[in-house]
């Protein structure tokens, strides 16, 4: 199963409602989004994430872990990036790094030195970082998000013991962490919460029948 959704996602965003982002400032630039996608990631993560933000007209780049070939996920669903890592890595700041899921994705996120270097740079700017299920296990290992509150899949609380929260979404200050697909509308919501506001937020869940919780 061939999914480009470095362009198909593109499309469905690109016919949502205009009127979304009145509240932002006309000339005011789109706000810029990065989703890193490794082989085995967990695709209802990475799909709903990259949906709905563009939904919301956050220009989103989904780049290839090491390469900007097809990406085989952990139900066998492949996707097409828009661009490698380390192309995307040259293209200037994002406002979000977000981190899909999945255990054989997560662990070649935890092993990938350019990802690590990306989020400390992230993090350094007070730039937004938002992982779910088994990534946030992966921001642990590059020593993201010390002494934060956070959450994650349930199989990988004994990695992340420490200020740890049972909930569907956790935010701390720039860091926004999740459970699973289950959770995946909630998280990817939170995070155009935060670039958007509250309003877009409700405007892009409402027509999808999700119910926003701010």
């Amino acid at each position: 199963m061939l999914l480009g959704l470095g362009r198909s996602v593109a499309r469905l965003g690109s016919s949502f409602q205009p009127h979304l982002l009145a509240s932002q400032k006309c000339g005011e630039s789109a706000k810029k989004a990065l989703i890193i996608l490794a082989p085995g990631a967990e695709e209802m993560e990475f799909t709903i994430s990259a949906d709905v933000l563009r939904r919301a007209k956050i220009n989103v780049t989904i780049a290839g872990l090491d390469t900007c070939e097809p990406i085989k996920c952990s139900r066998d669903v492949v996707i097409v990036p828009d661009t490698s890592l380390e192309q995307a890595m040259g293209q200037g700041n994002y406002d979000v790094v977000v981190l899909p899921g999945g255990l054989a994705g997560n662990k070649a996120l935890m092993e990938s030195c350019d990802v690590g270097e990306l989020l400390r740079q992230q993090e350094s700017q007070g730039g937004l970082i938002a992982a779910i299920c088994a990534a946030p296990t992966a921001l642990a290992k590059h020593g993201i998000g010390k002494g934060k509150a956070l959450t994650s899949h349930p199989d990988m609380k004994r990695q992340l013991e420490e200020n740890y929260i049972e909930q569907s979404v956790v935010q701390d200050g720039n860091l926004i962490t999740s459970r699973g697909p289950g959770t995946s509308f909630d998280f990817a919501l939170k995070i155009v919460e935060q670039l958007l506001g509250a309003e877009v937020a409700k405007n892009v869940a409402k027509p999808m029948l999700v119910t926003f919780k701010p």
